[in-house]
């Protein structure tokens, strides 16, 4: 699934892309991907992009009425809120798309045509959503201002923000809750998912089944520290990436995750993995839980 970093990067993208084009086809393969009827999806067309943002793990494009007013001086805000899930992705293309193509694996969810300019300086640009894989979770809402999507109404702070603190941070970590698990809980903070979680608990050198409300005030501020390292250069290598290279940069950037039985670049000891229902951490025994390997989330006793 993409995280903060590859959202980040993805969004610039799209804005640089997008922004000052207008929308001149709507499309869907699917209406599950489709979570909103009111205001209706044919209500985008004709509108000018104003902005491509995110927020959390979402992809926020603000669209404002064309040759009207921006949205900071009252023109009517309409805004497409997308989350990939665990399978999709955009494709981008230098024309107008076709109708969105049947379901099926590595359907398009949804297409989306662009033109910016007229005549000889006209320019045309297709967006594809696309999702692999069995569950189809990628989902696309239409409205007025993003804090109608449930998911982003309910955010936590974000990690990277210049005004979250250590102290903040301290704040948030009273929940009896595995620190693995609070880390991705995009409640208590935004845009953190399984891989960079294993990412940030090994630079910190912290068990994921250590229990949040246990970590003392040295340890907490490693682990705030990590974080903000972690997100901040994994921004860092994303920024400017177009999308099709942003997969393959994530996963070259990763000392443990997915990198069960390589050694880990640390210590040089065999990275191991806890495996579940429908996901997969990866840990350094040496580096995060005194050399003991972690069984499984219901008996590992090795919380520290």
């Amino acid at each position: 699934m993409p995280e903060l970093p590859e959202v980040t990067a993805l969004a610039a993208f799209l804005d640089r892309r997008l922004a000052g084009a207008r929308v001149e086809s709507v499309s869907f393969g699917s209406v599950h991907a489709l979570k909103t009827a009111d205001p209706p999806y044919s209500a985008l067309i004709g509108r000018t992009v104003e902005s491509v943002a995110r927020r959390g793990k979402f992809v926020v494009v603000d669209t404002v009425p064309t040759d009207g007013p921006a949205a900071d001086d009252g023109a009517p805000r309409l805004a497409v809120v997308v989350h990939l899930a665990l399978g999709g992705w955009v494709r981008l293309l230098d024309h107008l798309p076709t109708a969105a193509s049947a379901r099926g694996k590595g359907y398009i969810a949804a297409r989306f045509g662009f033109v910016r300019g007229e005549g000889e300086a006209r320019e045309e640009t297709g967006l594809d959503l696309t999702e692999a894989g069995t569950w189809k979770r990628l989902s696309v809402h239409i409205v007025r201002a993003p804090e109608e999507v449930p998911g982003i109404a309910a955010l936590g702070p974000e990690p990277l923000a210049e005004g979250f603190s250590l102290e903040d941070f301290r704040a948030i970590l009273g929940h009896r809750q595995q620190i693995k698990g609070l880390l991705r809980d995009q409640k208590i903070i935004a845009g953190i998912g399984n891989a960079y979680s294993d990412e940030i608990l090994h630079a910190a050198k912290i068990s994921p089944f250590a229990l949040a409300s246990t970590l003392d005030d040295d340890t907490t501020a490693r682990l705030y520290a990590a974080m903000r390292e972690v997100l901040a250069e994994a921004v860092e290598h994303a920024a400017g990436l177009p999308p099709e290279e942003l997969k393959d940069e994530k996963r070259a950037s990763m000392r443990v995750h997915r990198r069960t039985g390589e050694p880990c670049p640390v210590c040089g000891d065999t990275i191991l993995e806890v495996s579940f229902a429908d996901s997969a951490l990866q840990y350094c025994p040496t580096c995060q839980t005194g050399g003991k390997p972690l069984a499984d989330r219901r008996t590992s006793k090795f919380l520290k």
